[in-house]
């Protein structure tokens, strides 16, 4: 079987977000961002996203932090790897100190550790967003635990 050669190409949100829509197992995609970056095939097609903005919970939204909210892949091998390492490096460059993500219960985390992240704490599952104060619908992706990953 041979081996797709991936390299890394600028994204606008709307291509991002239409590719995260198309491909992601459990996710809608993310309201905002920061910055997208793609992975495409030999031939510019491309094969998968990582979108980067502020972080979801406000607690870690410090300023110097972001958070990966979004990859999707539609199967390339190492493709969510190379996203994760290029997100970082360009993190760093914009000024940012930190990078963050979520895995759910379930997920591997290879592409993360393949791309030097670590495992920094582990989130318990939650009842949900609802609160009288503020009505939410369910999503399907409460009541899982999480993982959360730390670019290293």
């Amino acid at each position: 079987m041979n081996e797709v050669r991936l390299h890394l190409v600028p994204v606008r949100s709307r291509e991002a977000k239409e590719f995260v829509r198309t491909w992601h197992r459990h996710h809608a995609p993310p309201a905002g961002q920061i910055f997208a970056v793609g992975a495409a095939d030999e031939t510019g097609t491309l094969r998968a996203v990582a979108i980067v903005g502020r972080p979801v919970a406000r607690h870690l939204d410090d300023g110097a932090t972001l958070e990966v909210t979004r990859t999707a892949t539609d199967g390339a091998r190492n493709a969510n790897s190379l996203l994760y390492a290029a997100a970082w490096r360009a993190a760093k460059a914009l000024g940012y100190r930190r990078l963050i993500t979520y895995t759910q219960d379930g997920e591997s985390g290879a592409s993360l550790r393949g791309a030097g992240w670590r495992v920094i704490a582990s989130r318990p599952p939650r009842a949900g967003w609802h609160t009288p104060s503020r009505p939410r619908t369910d999503r399907g992706n409460d009541r899982i635990a999480r993982l959360l990953w730390e670019a290293a």
